[in-house]
Parts: structure tokens; sequence; C-alpha cells
């Protein structure tokens, strides 16, 4: 079986089959501000995001044996960018991350973390794809026969192979907390998590981010955005702010900032509407 499930554009429930785009749910926002500035998509519906899925599959071979899987940077923020930098700068080792075809991978490439997250919304489920597992390398596959996507077991697996400095990606405050749990039982490791594909999110689960993670998205979470703002946290951009849930967080996105010479705000930046 070749499907890849992902939540793409306004959280809208994708399946690819074989190369094809098989079916579009509903999103749960209309509109994007990223792909409004990107690809100048006004108004996200399932024909529209239905076709962004296909270009990208036309584009770079998304789930698909073509894949394309290098890439420089894309935006001036975003969760790969910063994982890059922090790479470049021997902040981190490498970067525990989801890709199509794979499932949790480890990477050590700054180029081949961007070519990976950059392009991709958030994966659910996937099944191997020989080409691309290949590419990335079939010992940094967390399990190359079933693509199987566990953050918390990729985490582990890094350990276990001598990474003491670790990016990782998260969708979930659970995963967040049974990290820092593994984190704490390894005294010579630092976990650094990164919170991706955050619309949706419970207050709670929100609330055990800001406490847990390095860096947060704001995506269209409302809940995200209503606590950076009480515990007015440094950030990023502008429609789809960036937070620094921590120190370290604050400092990789100076980094970041750095890197690029600087910030130049949208005057006339649009949030989602509506946020939830």
């Amino acid at each position: 079986m070749d499907e890849h499930v992902m939540e793409a554009l306004g959280k809208s429930k994708v399946i690819i089959k074989n190369g094809k785009v098989v079916e579009v749910e509903e999103p749960l926002i209309d509109y994007c501000p990223l792909f409004h500035k990107y690809r100048g998509i006004e108004k996200l519906t399932p024909q529209v995001i239905k076709e962004n899925m296909e270009f990208r599959i036309n584009d770079f071979g998304m789930c698909t044996s073509q894949r394309k899987l290098k890439m420089v940077d894309f935006l001036s923020f975003g969760i790969s960018e910063t994982l890059g930098t922090l790479m470049d700068e021997n902040i981190i080792q490498c970067a525990v991350i989801v890709c199509e075809g794979c499932g949790t991978v480890i990477v050590e490439d700054p180029e081949l973390v961007q070519g990976i997250g950059g392009r991709i919304s958030g994966i659910i489920s996937t099944t191997p794809i020989t080409e691309v597992i290949t590419v990335v390398g079939l010992d940094k596959v967390l399990n190359p026969e079933t693509a199987k996507i566990n953050q918390v077991e990729g985490v582990i697996k890094a350990i276990d192979e001598g990474y003491t400095k670790i990016g990782v990606t998260v969708a979930s405050a659970g995963d967040a907390l049974k990290i820092r749990e593994i984190e704490s039982q390894n005294k010579d490791v630092k976990i650094y998590i990164f919170t991706v594909h955050t619309t949706g999110l419970s207050s709670e689960d929100a609330e055990t981010l800001f406490e847990q993670v390095d860096v947060i998205t704001a995506c269209a979470s409302l809940q995200i955005r209503k606590i950076a703002e009480e515990r007015d946290v440094f950030s990023v951009g502008a429609s789809i702010p960036i937070y620094a849930a921590s120190k370290d967080g604050e400092k990789f996105l100076k980094m970041r900032i750095e890197k690029i010479g600087g910030v130049k705000e949208k005057k006339d930046a649009r949030i989602p509407d509506p946020l939830i």
C-alpha cells in the first residue's frame, strides 16, 4: 500500500495514494497568510488545497519516489530554517523530524532538514518509499519497514546512536512531556523541542507546551497566541508568529535573526480568521 495522510492548508485532511490526491476534507480555517504571500491563495477550499498538493507532487515529488530532499532556506523564519541554523552553529548535532515515505527520521544535514520539513504539511501517517529512505539513510529511519511516526522513540534512537545535542519537532503536549522525562534520565543529553502544527490545541495543552518546549509556531491557534501575549514572550513573524517558550528558544530565534540580517515585518499582516 502506498498511502500518505497529512493535515495541510487550513488543517484539511488530505490523502495521497500512488502519487494521486484521492481525498481532501474541508479545512478548519479558510485563510493562511503564508500561502497567500507565497502562492497567491486568498481562500482555502478543498479544490484549492487539492491543486496545491498536486503542485507539490509535480514540483518536488512529494509522497513519491521522485522526492527532491535537499533545499536551501525558503522562509525567513520557520522551524526547519531555525533547526538548520542551529546545525550550522553546532548547537545541535541532529534533528528528529518527520518525512513522508520514511516516518520519523534523524537528520544531520541542514539542507536535508529544510528539504524535508520546509515543503510538507503535518504528516499524520505514511508508508515506506524505498527511494526516499535510501537518500535519508536506512540507519537514520526509525522503522524503514513501516515508516512509523513516533517522535519520542526517535529521540530514544538518537540517544542510543550517541547524539547528545538533539533538536526535535513535536505536535503534542504529551510527546513534549515524555521527551523531557527522557532528557532528565540522560544527564549528558540536551534536547531542544520545537512545536509545530498547533491549530486547534486545547488551552491545557498550550499551557503545557509553554512549560516544556523551546520554540512554538502559532499557526492559527488562539490558545497559543493568548498565552504568548500573557507571558509577553519573545517572538518573530507577524501573520504567523513563532514564539520563544524558553531562554534557549529566544537565543535560537535571535541567532536566526542575525543570520538573515534582521527582520522586516509587514505592516498589513493579516491574521487567520477564525482562530481556533
